[in-house]
């Protein structure tokens, strides 16, 4: 990674600090090291207001530079700040809502006399408008989603199940450079790759904020794939992450076996409608609640709400912000008051289970531009009879 992109990174969480006062950050969790530092590492990156980032790292031992050193344990840190004449920060953030508290209480400890205050918020606020450099990589991520995508009718046999289906999805996937893991924030949810849908098993609930679950191969990973059969008359949904440079790219296509009811062509054209909407409204400025409140009008006039985004358990939202995880901001959900900014990027995502049938909807990844919205992952819309 360019050091003057990670820097401009850099410098997006110190204005942040400076607004409230804050002297110094201490980093470690595995997305904020990637998004300050350009990489994983056992160690920790030491943001002061005013001075040039620290690296203080233990695995692995091969990083060399003016501002890295090498340690055993993050009580060495103090010292080799004032080695570098670095005064003790008066007020000092902390990863709160992602470090263990064990951990979370031994840094603090590091600074005894500091205020110490949690700074995931405040990162997660820098992270959520992308820079020119975090676009590109979800334009080259977008494109390889898509060249996986286009392939799929080529890997389906008749007779198979919808594990089977996913697996060799899935191997098409990583030959076009999916790294395979899903980052996410927070501990609720467990992701392998994502989820490939058939029948009623797209309705079956979850215990994950998903717009659909899936019952998944065992109780401890409940999502996804089942081991449902592929039937005639029913569709099938993809819907596997784009993880092909650390940004989370999102993406869903809708699949038949056979001929589906005209219900379901009907319901998918909704889906599509509100997605059409919802881009010819999206822009700078427009409170995600005003998109949320937009794609609930369309589907009630059109009679399909009590299958919106799931049918026993519907998920209260249409869209989240993707980006280092899958689960970043903005959040396209009602009484959401936040507004989209320009560098944004999100996952739009209304889809509607129809009993018997399965899954039809839409997914795609949109940058909020200037203007508007722009669309990162083009392919077919349509639903695709599999033969």
């Amino acid at each position: 990674m360019l050091q003057p992109e990670l820097k401009f990174r850099r410098d997006k969480i110190r204005s942040l600090m400076a607004l409230q006062g804050i002297d110094a950050a201490l980093i470690t969790c595995n997305a904020n090291l990637i998004y300050t530092y350009g990489c994983v590492v056992s160690g920790y990156i030491y943001l002061p207001l005013h001075s040039p980032a620290l690296l203080f790292f233990k695995r692995p031992n091969n990083i060399t530079g003016e501002h890295a050193f090498p340690i055993r344990k993050p009580e060495q840190i103090v010292d080799l700040l004032k080695e570098q004449g670095l005064p003790m920060p008066a007020k000092l953030m902390l990863e709160g809502d992602e470090l263990p508290y064990t951990e979370y209480c031994r840094l603090a400890s590091l600074f005894p006399e500091a205020e110490v205050v949690n700074g995931t918020p405040l990162i997660r606020q820098a992270r959520s408008v992308k820079t020119p450099i975090e676009i590109e990589m979800f334009r080259r991520s977008g494109i390889a989603h898509t060249k996986a995508y286009e392939q799929i009718p080529s890997v389906y046999r008749p007779g198979m199940t919808d594990i089977e289906f996913s697996i060799e999805i899935e191997r098409l996937m990583r030959l076009q450079g999916c790294l395979g893991i899903f980052r996410v924030f927070g501990r609720s949810m467990e992701i392998f790759m994502g989820s490939v849908l058939t029948g009623d098993n797209a309705g079956y609930p979850s215990p994950y904020d998903f717009a659909l679950g899936g019952q998944g191969l065992d109780p401890a990973l409940p999502g996804g794939a089942n081991k449902t059969p592929l039937k005639e008359g029913q569709s099938v949904m993809v819907d596997l992450g784009g993880n092909f440079n650390g940004y989370m790219g999102d993406m869903s296509r809708v699949f038949s076996i056979g001929k589906l009811p005209e219900e379901a062509y009907a319901a998918h054209q909704v889906c599509l409608d509100i997605q059409e909407k919802i881009a010819s409204i999206a822009r700078p400025g427009v409170p995600c609640e005003k998109l949320y409140d937009t794609a609930i009008e369309i589907v009630t006039a059109a009679g399909f709400a009590d299958k919106f985004m799931g049918t026993g358990q519907q998920a209260k939202f249409i869209g989240h912000g993707i980006g280092l995880e899958i689960n970043e901001a903005p959040v396209l959900a009602p009484r959401m008051k936040q507004e989209l900014e320009p560098g944004m990027v999100f996952a739009l995502e209304p889809k509607i289970v129809l009993p018997g049938v399965g899954p039809v909807g839409i997914e795609n990844s949109w940058v909020v531009t200037n203007e508007g919205i722009e669309k990162l992952t083009n392919c077919n819309e349509e639903i695709i009879e599999l033969k």
